[in-house]
């Protein structure tokens, strides 16, 4: 066994007669955990309860393995020369079905709220989260979470660099109330792993080069009123991640199609500033027409638009090799070409700006800051009385007041959406909950 397929945990459970490969039982953990499970009650950008058609964050998940698994079958078959250094088909699988395990519930105005909350004990960031998910928080081993490999954490970690080199040096104000929607905005946290995870971070990248560890780390420094941004990604985050901006912005526009919040004039303005000849070798013209013909096969065309939307980018990745690099899997890294990117960031940005911009999208994220806040609040104040059993024992057993809140992050984070409503509901609203039902 190399250096990429060690555990943390000294020795785990051997089954008689299991030939499972490490990284097929990675892919299984993370499957049977129950962080995985509340993704399917988790907002990815429309709201859970409002509807049962568009993305939650499981499908999104599910999608990004699926897109990840493309990607790799592409340059297995472009590069056969680098066949034996790209991930097996159930590790990129694994990196996708993991990668959002971390976010907490109402999507982005949550993990803002519990950053906002967490201020001057390590903070909030949902990519941090996953990590101490995996590493620390799920319940397949006492101390080591899912104990995955080692290659598959750091292919699972988007952002190698601690909260607290990424942070802004100057804070924004917190003595506001959850009412002041604008002062909330300013606390969006840096893309970051959290402080608390320094020690399997430390394990990830033992089999590193000090030269290697010192430039993976790398980051652009953080000023009075801007985060830092970290500047290396392994081989198989930066595929995870374009599988993840696929994934976000082919699927989330197709949810908008088909709800009626983007129709052609918003495809005109993804296409606008796109090279020409770009749109016509991936036949845009053909897709715009499938994508918003209304007919009795309306589903089918929009279908095949979709599919092709996915392949164009999928064929287009291109490995790029970066020499200040020893390790290969840092040294190689997957991209789009400018041109497919340009494409891309536009999906995106005509879905951020037409759909996440709603006024009724907003007000949700607004509803859900206010929901964790309250909550954080309640629990914060009277821990030993609204804190469920097992999490008590943990906040007990907490050494400082900072850990405690840790703690209670944790608890909340880990909520599905209609968890929290219904924990928040049972503790503020007149008339709802009963001392017989079980939260």
């Amino acid at each position: 066994m190399d250096n990429w397929e060690e555990r943390r945990a000294p020795s785990g459970v051997q089954r008689p007669g299991d030939s499972r490969e490490e990284f097929e039982r990675d892919r299984a953990r993370v499957i049977h955990s129950s962080a995985f499970r509340r993704l399917q009650a988790k907002t990815q950008i429309l709201g859970v309860l409002e509807g049962d058609f568009h993305r939650t964050r499981l499908t999104h998940s599910m999608e990004v393995a699926q897109i990840g698994r493309g990607l790799v079958l592409n340059l297995q078959n472009r590069f056969p020369q680098h066949v034996n250094l790209l991930p097996r088909l159930e590790r990129i699988e694994t990196a996708g079905l993991a990668h959002d395990l971390g976010h907490p519930p109402f999507g982005h105005g949550g993990e803002t709220a519990l950053n906002f909350a967490m201020s001057g004990s390590g903070g909030f960031e949902a990519n941090g989260q996953t990590l101490r998910i995996l590493a620390r928080l799920e319940s397949h081993t006492p101390e080591h979470g899912l104990d995955l490999t080692r290659r598959t954490l750091l292919g699972i970690i988007k952002y190698p660099v601690p909260f607290s080199s990424l942070r802004r040096t100057k804070l924004a104000a917190t003595n506001v109330s959850s009412e002041k929607s604008q002062a909330m905005e300013d606390w969006h946290p840096p893309k970051c792993y959290l402080d608390s995870e320094q020690d399997v971070m430390q394990w990830i990248v033992e089999p590193l080069s000090d030269s290697d560890q010192t430039h993976f780390c790398e980051h652009t420094p953080a000023s009075q009123h801007k985060h830092g941004f970290s500047l290396h990604k392994a081989l198989d985050t930066s595929l995870m991640n374009l599988a993840d901006d696929i994934a976000y912005g082919v699927h989330d526009f197709e949810d908008g199609v088909v709800l009626k919040l983007l129709d052609q004039e918003h495809w005109q303005e993804v296409v606008q500033n796109v090279d020409p000849k770009w749109v016509k070798k991936n036949n845009l013209l053909q897709i715009e027409k499938q994508l918003f013909q209304r007919t009795e096969n309306s589903g089918h065309n929009r279908k095949q638009a979709v599919g092709a939307l996915v392949h164009a980018l999928i064929s287009s990745v291109e490995l790029k090799f970066n020499e200040v690099f020893e390790e290969p899997l840092l040294a190689w890294n997957a991209v789009l070409p400018e041109e497919s990117e340009l494409f891309l960031k536009s999906l995106k940005k005509t879905v951020s700006r037409h759909v996440i911009q709603l006024n009724t999208v907003q007000a949700a994220t607004f509803r859900g800051r206010k929901i964790v806040l309250a909550l954080f609040e309640a629990l914060s104040s009277e821990p030993e009385m609204l804190l469920p059993s097992s999490f008590l024992v943990l906040w007990k057993n907490a050494k400082s007041q900072p850990k405690q809140k840790r703690i209670i992050c944790d608890f909340i984070a880990g909520m599905t959406d209609k968890y929290a409503n219904r924990f928040y509901e049972r503790l503020f609203l007149p008339g709802h909950g009963s001392v017989f039902d079980r939260l």
